[in-house]
């Protein structure tokens, strides 16, 4: 006669066994680096990813956590105590605040802090240039070395143009909105030290043209990133690849293995609380000796103009970002005002 502790011993140590599963965050930690799609303090505190990142969304979303009043009080007294234009104080409250916050999570991660140049300036490269040094100026003033920053821009051909002057400045960029494959080629040309291609949106442009894919191996963001990852490494390029703006865990565990991963608390809380296997799904294959003409204004601006895609959501993300940046202005303004 079989006993009970018998009879439920097998479903004791399947138990024991789940319990000593790693979830599906610790697994992808080992084959891709985690970045923190937020400016949540206490979620990267929680989720301990590599790298974090912020922009004027997120900068506008972190303004309401407990954790930056301090900062935030301490940045609207010095803005009260400035004389002039007022919409200029404001403003220069927003950038104080940006690196404010950013200081914060710097102290956080063992890796970097990504900060945004606004889109207003994604069309000019000397104003990108000189807004990123103005950035790094002000992180440095506050002890945090550059090394431990990455300026975001949107990779316009401007962008491009700007973040080849930065990077032999030793500035870092991250060119971003990245959804044609021109446009990231032109990015590693330009030496940056990552790009971000947006998974998410690359998806949401096919489905809203009636063209849902029928696996995940087919939507047209996962391949997308896929094919920039493999040809990067195929070129022998350093650009890093971080893929960006995510839908739902499919999508990053079709990515298992990509350079670095951005993504949000939610879906990092997703992926924590699964303790199924996550198998790597890229590898970097062999550098090939490669003979390609070098990216131009023209070829780039070709390239674009022939994908409506990329040419919409490139227009629409920039377009974005300067509606948050000038919505937080607003609200600077205001309360400077009250």
């Amino acid at each position: 006669m079989i006993s009970t502790a018998e009879r439920t011993a097998p479903h004791l140590q399947q138990e024991t066994m789940m319990s000593q599963a790693p979830s599906k965050l610790a697994q992808l930690r080992e084959l891709s680096v985690v970045v923190a799609d937020t400016g949540d303090y206490d979620a990267i505190k929680r989720l301990r990813p590599v790298d974090c990142t912020t922009n004027p969304t997120l900068v506008k979303k972190a303004l309401d956590l407990p954790v930056y009043a301090g900062l935030i009080e301490r940045e609207l007294q010095w803005g009260r105590a400035q004389a002039g234009d007022k919409q200029a104080i404001a403003n220069a409250v927003v950038d104080r605040l940006t690196i404010g916050v950013g200081t914060m999570l710097a102290e956080l991660v063992p890796g970097r802090v990504c900060t945004e140049v606004d889109g207003e300036r994604a069309h000019h490269t000397e104003a990108t240039v000189a807004k990123a040094r103005e950035f790094i100026a002000m992180y440095e003033a506050a002890g945090v070395p550059r090394s431990k920053v990455l300026i975001k821009i949107a990779a316009t051909w401007a962008g491009v143009e700007a973040a080849r002057v930065l990077q032999a400045e030793g500035i870092d960029c991250n060119l971003t909105l990245i959804f044609n494959p021109t446009q990231a080629l032109a990015c590693s040309e330009a030496g940056s030290f990552l790009i971000s291609p947006f998974v998410g949106r690359i998806l949401d442009w096919y489905v809203a043209n009636g063209q849902t894919p029928d696996s995940i191996d087919e939507d047209p963001g996962v391949v997308f990133v896929r094919g920039v990852f493999a040809e990067f490494k195929r070129r022998g390029s350093s650009t890093v690849v971080m893929g960006a703006s995510f839908r739902s865990t499919a999508q990053i565990e079709a990515l298992a293995g990509c350079d670095r991963l951005t993504i949000s608390p939610d879906l990092l809380e997703k992926l924590d609380a699964d303790f199924g296997e996550l198998p790597r799904k890229l590898v970097a294959g062999a550098a090939e000796a490669v003979n390609v003409a070098a990216i131009d204004e023209a070829k780039f601006d070709a390239d674009m103009t022939a994908d409506p895609m990329a040419t919409e959501k490139l227009a629409t993300g920039i377009e974005a970002f300067a509606k948050d940046l000038q919505i937080l202005r607003q609200r600077i303004a205001d309360e400077l005002g009250g």
